[in-house]
């Protein structure tokens, strides 16, 4: 792989059911990283099991349990290049239970492809993977209208879509007139990788084509050494080795290390990316690194590792603005749910809520409301009831952003304006 080219991570969002893994499946089958043969395996058992449809989805699920449910589960990481850039696709479940998922697997994306059925149109999924896309500070997006087979290839219903698409993108903020449409049908291959002569009323980009219209992210190396832990290994002969997303800063083998909350450090002995051994990491790379004196049971997902004059700050309480994306009833002072920031879950108890804000404007309508409930913006004070490591966003913005997570569903999205630190 030449290392010139840049790289970026991917995420591919939208409704169950939409055509995500199938647009990936096509993606990686069209450029060539999934030979025919594996294809041709997988055809064969889709096929007994009564699922033919489901054969390119089937190449980003490689786990049994996933392949037996046909459901996406966690996030598979595949890479594939196209003439620019090499990609990394985060796989973001479109299922329910699986937001959880989807919010790390966006948070950790450069940009995202929004998968809309042009059957279906804009569904709650749609809807709620926008406004997370949005607040985790995806900032470039490509829409793709798929299954434009099962509709006839219509131009209409693509205009009609597409016009939902965009009021829904323009009403969380994103500039509409910079995004591609791009009506596409994963499973016969039109306009994913080749251009399709089923749509000669379409003129504009092919999905691979879109990604090369991608601009490079800026590569927040300036920053303080931050890689948030996604999983720890104990690897025979090496040692514990966590795997992460260097978010920003940048990590040299020799460097000394803290891993925090738990405040446990050492010097990192080696560096790998991607089965190779590498002398320094930077950010946007996943990695896997061994500490010299760090256990396997001193360290879990979620703590964050960065440099010892420079360590993560954990939080004793923070102040944040939060945007309520849907609440049952109304969302008071002392209610306790799960915040999901980078890779941490870490229920936190809001403290206060200091005002209520116009979500359209940012301007002040309340001070010290008693409640807010859907569709509100407020800036509320927290209390995480364990440590947690997280980040002013106008510090480090990559660690400064979360959701809120209840009942299943994704409550509210966020920002921390300030922290009060754990001493």
């Amino acid at each position: 792989m030449p290392a010139e080219k840049p790289h970026m991570n991917l995420a591919i969002i939208g409704h169950i059911d939409h055509g995500k893994s199938t647009l990936v499946g096509r993606l990686l089958y069209d450029t060539g990283v999934v030979p025919p043969h594996i294809i041709e395996k997988f055809k064969q058992e889709a096929k007994a099991k009564g699922k033919e449809s489901f054969v390119f989805a089937w190449v980003m699920d490689s786990l049994k349990e996933e392949r037996e449910r046909g459901i996406t589960i966690d996030i598979a990481h595949k890479k594939f290049e196209t003439d620019k850039y090499y990609f990394t696709i985060v796989d973001c479940p479109g299922h329910r239970d699986f937001v959880k998922n989807m919010i790390t697997g966006a948070s950790q994306a450069d940009a995202a492809i929004l998968v809309v059925d042009a059957k279906d149109g804009v569904m709650a999924q749609t809807k709620e993977h926008v406004f997370l896309a949005r607040t985790l500070g995806i900032n470039q997006l490509i829409v793709v209208i798929n299954k434009m087979d099962t509709i006839d290839y219509d131009q209409k219903r693509y205009e009609e879509v597409k016009k939902d698409v965009a009021n829904l993108l323009r009403m969380v903020g994103y500039k509409v007139d910079e995004i591609p449409f791009i009506p596409a049908s994963s499973w016969e291959g039109d306009n994913v990788v080749n251009r399709s002569d089923k749509m000669p009323w379409y003129d504009g980009p092919t999905v691979v084509e879109a990604l090369d219209i991608l601009k490079e992210p800026e590569k927040p190396i300036d920053l303080p050494l931050r890689i948030p832990v996604q999983d720890v290994y104990s690897i025979s002969g090496v040692g514990t080795v966590p795997v992460g997303r260097v978010e920003t800063g940048k990590l040299k083998k020799g460097d000394k290390v803290v891993f925090m909350p738990p405040g446990i450090g050492g010097e990192v002995k080696s560096i790998e990316m991607h089965h190779q051994e590498i002398p320094e990491a930077i950010p946007g790379d996943n990695i896997g690194f061994n500490v010299r004196g760090v256990g396997k049971k001193d360290i879990r997902r979620g703590d964050v590792c960065g440099h010892p004059e420079n360590p993560p700050t954990v939080a004793d309480e923070f102040t944040a603005q939060i945007v309520v994306l849907q609440h049952p009833t109304a969302i008071t002072v002392g209610y306790t749910p799960v915040f999901h920031c980078h890779t941490a879950q870490v229920a936190c108890t809001i403290l206060a809520i200091e005002k209520k804000l116009d979500p359209r404007t940012g301007q002040v309508k309340e001070e010290n409301p008693d409640f807010i409930k859907t569709g509100d913006a407020a800036v509320v004070r927290v209390k995480p009831t364990r440590p947690l490591v997280i980040e002013k966003v106008k510090e480090i913005p990559q660690l400064g952003r979360f959701a809120i997570r209840d009942m299943g569903q994704t409550i509210a999205a966020g920002m921390v304006i300030d922290i009060k630190e754990k001493k």
